[in-house]
């Protein structure tokens, strides 16, 4: 063999380049060994993982399916009010008990052998438990309360429900940090949520891809046409990206500004001096939160995206799919107190989001391009050093300390 042939990475040696959080090695993004880590370390580690919206189960009975990672799980309202997350896994053979997306009942039956839970996850019932004509059936020291559904931590703010495999887990304030919690209450404010939709797509790279893009500010005026020409986030504008002590949360903020200058645009290919919006309604903001940005994009970790662009909100939960990509799960909301013109507005600028959404759809083109350049070539490492070194909040766009801090947190809890 040519000595000066390229090799692949032995899959099983996983050292971090010496170079430290300048760069990212190619195999955290393809390697299903790593994956499995991470759903061991990360998903069913110590972290609060978001399962859904208290909106979406407002009656005893009301059920939504939902995942931590890559684990099905059911979130559930029982008959007190309580909430309630267990995996989607019978404990007898393993069959996914629950196949609707959402709805309402009075119980769970698995469509294999019929074994029945009640809305906590507890097991209520074992057809021919005692056998028949004292023949077969379960053993006699069989307990029922040994053999419900793997249940979770629950808890919730502000309307949003969270879940965790730790029985240890801190408040939500104390696990999002004052300054990411301000900008999360500044959307979840205390009114109640009213759902206007859904949308759902598979974006073929790998999951953390789409954290490192909501906390990397650099990309927003190079990709973006529709935010620099109609100026929702522009390079020089007020703008911040703040980091949670830990490094692995962050909320990009930025205040919607004056008309873009042409002179100061010859770096933004992105920016197109002929575009110009037919209903221009789409832009309006109509100041209604307690917070300085117009736009605020909070990556919550592990799995959720918290979405305020002008007035339309949504959360957004990430999936793994494997290595190479993930589902996105998007729930977009209102506030019951909102009037009709609000709600139009709302849907009106929901468009700018979404799967073919005006800015979504750029966002999903670039992370594939990216995974389609890591998985076809010879593993190396991407480069890390916009912004030098720096890590941690900063009050520009032209860096990448978030998403550095990020991987400061991540390869600890990974022990990469």
């Amino acid at each position: 063999m040519d000595d000066a042939a390229p090799r692949l990475r032995n899959d099983t040696d996983f050292r971090w380049p010496e170079q430290g959080l300048q760069v990212i090695p190619d195999w955290i993004y393809t390697s299903e060994e790593i994956l499995n880590r991470e759903r061991e370390r990360i998903f069913k580690g110590h972290v609060w993982n978001f399962v859904g919206l208290e909106a979406e189960i407002p009656k005893a009975g009301d059920f939504k399916r939902s995942h931590i990672g890559d684990i099905g799980v059911i979130v559930s309202r029982a008959e007190d009010g309580s909430i309630h997350v267990f995996e989607n896994r019978c404990a007898h053979r393993g069959a996914e008990i629950c196949r609707r997306h959402n709805g309402s009942n009075a119980e769970f039956v698995c469509p294999y052998h019929q074994w029945t839970y009640g809305l906590d996850g507890s097991l209520k019932a074992v057809p021919f438990r005692r056998g028949v004509g004292k023949k077969g059936g379960m053993p006699g020291d069989f307990k029922m309360e040994e053999h419900g559904l793997t249940r979770l931590s629950v808890t919730t703010h502000r309307g949003v429900i969270f879940a965790s495999y730790a029985s240890d887990m801190e408040s939500i304030p104390e696990y999002l940090g004052a300054e990411v919690l301000k900008d999360f209450e500044a959307t979840f404010d205390g009114r109640k949520l009213k759902i206007l939709g859904y949308y759902r797509n598979l974006i073929p790279g790998n999951w953390k891809m789409y954290h490192e893009n909501l906390k990397d500010p650099y990309h927003a005026t190079l990709l973006h046409s529709y935010l620099v020409v109609f100026n929702l986030m522009v390079a020089g504008q007020k703008s911040t990206m703040t980091v949670d002590p830990t490094g692995r949360h962050g909320s990009m903020g930025s205040a919607k500004g004056d008309q873009v200058d042409e002179t100061d645009t010859s770096q933004m290919r992105a920016y197109r001096s002929d575009m110009r919006l037919r209903d221009p309604r789409i832009v309006d903001f109509v100041k209604e939160f307690d917070s300085p940005w117009s736009v605020t994009m909070l990556t919550i970790w592990p799995n959720m995206i918290v979405q305020r662009e002008l007035n339309t909100l949504g959360t957004r939960q990430i999936v793994p799919r494997g290595p190479n990509e993930f589902e996105l799960n998007w729930t977009m909301f209102g506030y019951e107190g909102d009037d009709e013109a609000m709600t139009r507005h709302r849907l009106r600028q929901g468009n700018l989001m979404g799967p073919s959404g005006f800015l979504g759809l750029e966002d999903n083109e670039a992370i594939k391009f990216v995974q389609d350049g890591l998985r076809h070539s010879t593993p190396e490492h991407g480069t890390l050093a916009l912004g030098g070194t720096e890590e941690g909040t900063t009050q520009h766009l032209i860096t990448e300390a978030a998403i550095r801090s990020m991987y400061r947190h991540y390869r600890g809890v990974m022990e990469l």
